[in-house]
């Protein structure tokens, strides 16, 4: 099977205006739905990501705190899953909890080198 990386783009303004229960029901969908994965055999690995990041740039290493005023998303998670094409992946990518609040999945497919 092929892995993919399912990153999850946040709005940053939607979701600090989550109440605490919205919130709460946010990340037992997350929960539910990760099982889900698992279940499945399509779950490798997922977290979410705090807020706060570090960016390193250039060949002289400047280091830069973020998530920056001026970004209106963040990627606010991630999940490392596994199936047969892109089109399978596509469509569990569709039943991301993150939809529900507003988000956009984005889907890398992780590169397969030989050797």
């Amino acid at each position: 099977m092929k892995k993919y990386l399912l990153l999850l783009h946040e709005d940053i303004s939607k979701m600090q205006k989550l109440s605490p229960k919205e919130m709460e029901e946010l990340i037992g969908a997350h929960m539910a739905w990760a099982n889900q994965l698992a279940e499945s055999g399509h779950m490798i690995s997922g977290d979410g990501l705090e807020e706060n990041s570090v960016q390193i740039s250039g060949k002289d290493c400047v280091v830069k705190d973020g998530t920056f005023i001026e970004s209106k998303e963040m990627i606010g998670g991630y999940y490392l899953l596994q199936a047969k094409d892109l089109d399978s992946i596509i469509d569990i990518a569709k039943a991301c909890p993150c939809h529900l609040w507003g988000g956009t999945t984005e889907i890398r497919p992780i590169m397969e080198y030989e050797g």
